[in-house]
């Protein structure tokens, strides 16, 4: 089984890359950002919890996060890995995700870190705000929380799976094709 996390602050293109991969190793796609815009539209407890933390830029808690996406893997039992798109984002996270996929008998088999320079975040995130109809993708002063939030609690998660030797970075700048390309070279035979 192939389980992936892919990683990068908002904006490094972690959904376009995830459709690659989806369908070049059979993959299920799984997005926190998805998960938690599915709960908050149904209306559920944990919808409603994650909303009031995302309207203010902060971080989803990780236990509301975790259950949410526990829930997501044990309804695809069958599936032949995962890749965690904005999954973990505190080590508490990865520490929580590694125990629940070992488990499993299904660990971690890598890390890929997008790399994108701040200025070209911004860019890409008010670009998707036309097209998404996200409004957090709208609002420079949020986008900015962000991409500082990812810095400072976000981007130490990397050195979890460093320490496992399962951490790559990829650089995100580029064409979809060209970062495609290098991811490609990245996943473990």
């Amino acid at each position: 089984m192939l389980n992936i996390v892919l990683f990068g602050p908002p904006g490094a293109g972690k959904g376009t890359q995830s459709s690659f991969l989806v369908e070049s190793y059979g993959l299920v796609h799984l997005s926190t950002g998805d998960i938690f815009r599915t709960n908050i539209k149904g209306g559920t407890e944990l919808g409603k919890m994650a909303q009031s933390f995302m309207d203010q830029g902060q971080l989803v808690p990780d236990d509301v996060t975790i259950r949410m996406l526990e829930s997501e893997v044990n309804q695809h039992s069958d599936a032949g890995g995962f890749i965690f798109d904005g999954f973990p984002r505190t080590t508490a996270q990865a520490e929580a995700l590694d125990v629940f996929l070992n488990e499993r008998g299904t660990p971690i088999s890598c890390m890929l870190s997008l790399d994108v320079e701040e200025e070209e975040l911004k860019a890409r995130l008010l670009n998707r705000a036309k097209t998404s109809g996200r409004p957090d993708d709208a609002n420079p002063a949020v986008i900015q929380k962000r991409i500082d939030v990812y810095n400072a609690e976000t981007a130490p998660v990397a050195s979890h799976y460093a320490t496992q030797g399962k951490f790559t970075g990829v650089d995100g700048m580029g064409s979809v094709e060209e970062i495609t390309d290098r991811l490609r070279m990245a996943i473990p035979a």
